[in-house]
């Protein structure tokens, strides 16, 4: 008797813990970006037992100076598994278009798949970049941002796509959506990632070929400019994963200090309508 009971409160409890956790959507450009903007924000959700899924929409194909494109879309799909499973992310999903070139793309056409996703995997949470920053300049993102804001505004609304209804997906309303954002004025929330920065850093040197490149980039901005950057630098730029754990400590603990913490991520955090903010206590 003792036996059943314990069975049937143990069940019980993780009855109730499973009813708890929340369901994180990612919605993202390119196979690192959630790991860069987003990384110890999502490592803190994992973390706290919630599910992760990230959504990578394009497949990263011009981002490098050496490698072809086929090549680099089969690394950069690899990179972003592994650094999904390092994060501990549930599921990492690919839309396949062509970096650079979601211009080319009809925003019917993306806004549906994401509203696809949304009502598949009801999240409590959405995360995508904010589209109201004003400064971005890959068009990418600027599509992307504007475009996951879109169809999370939209997704409940069952005359929207009605084929998924017959898919077997109901309209579906996100409470919480956190945007991204650069523009530290703007954002509202701060998450802190002091005791997550390790598994962030651990998820984002997956993405080797990506970092490879940002620092590639850097020097061939250096030499335009007939700057000695090594010089400056000494050996930093020789191990690249050092130069991104030194740039990616710097921005967490400028952003932190917005709130008081060693290190933080930045988010304009949007919930409800303002008259139901209003009645929220």
């Amino acid at each position: 008797l003792l036996i059943i009971l314990y069975k049937r409160y143990t069940q019980n409890r993780l009855s109730k813990v499973n009813e708890m956790a929340k369901t994180i959507l990612a919605i993202i450009p390119h196979p690192d970006d959630a790991e860069f903007y987003a990384g110890g924000t999502l490592a803190r959700f994992i973390k706290d037992g919630d599910r992760v899924i990230i959504l990578t929409t394009t497949d990263g194909a011009k981002g490098s100076f050496e490698l072809c494109a086929d090549e680099l879309i089969r690394l950069r799909k690899t990179e972003a598994i592994n650094a999904a499973m390092r994060l501990g992310a549930e599921k990492v999903l690919f839309l396949g278009y062509t970096d650079l070139e979601l211009d080319r793309v009809p925003v019917h056409e993306l806004r549906e798949k994401y509203v696809r996703s949304i009502r598949e995997y009801k999240p409590d949470i959405l995360i995508a970049e904010d589209y109201l920053y004003a400064e971005e300049t890959h068009p990418d993102h600027r599509i992307v941002a504007r475009v996951a804001s879109e169809a999370v505004t939209f997704a409940n609304l069952p005359l929207l796509h009605p084929e998924h209804i017959r898919d077997g997906l109901s309209p579906h309303f996100t409470p919480e959506k956190y945007f991204y954002t650069e523009d530290l004025e703007a954002a509202n929330y701060f998450v802190d990632i002091s005791d997550t920065f390790e598994e962030k850093m651990a998820a984002l040197c997956e993405h080797k070929s990506q970092i490879i490149f940002l620092v590639e980039d850097i020097l061939h901005q250096a030499k335009a400019a007939g700057v000695d950057l090594k010089a400056a630098t000494g050996e930093l730029l020789n191990d690249p994963k050092e130069a991104m754990r030194l740039a990616m400590q710097m921005k967490a603990g400028e952003v932190g200090a917005k709130a008081g913490y060693a290190m933080g991520e930045a988010f304009r955090r949007a919930r409800f309508h303002p008259l139901i903010e209003g009645l929220i206590t």
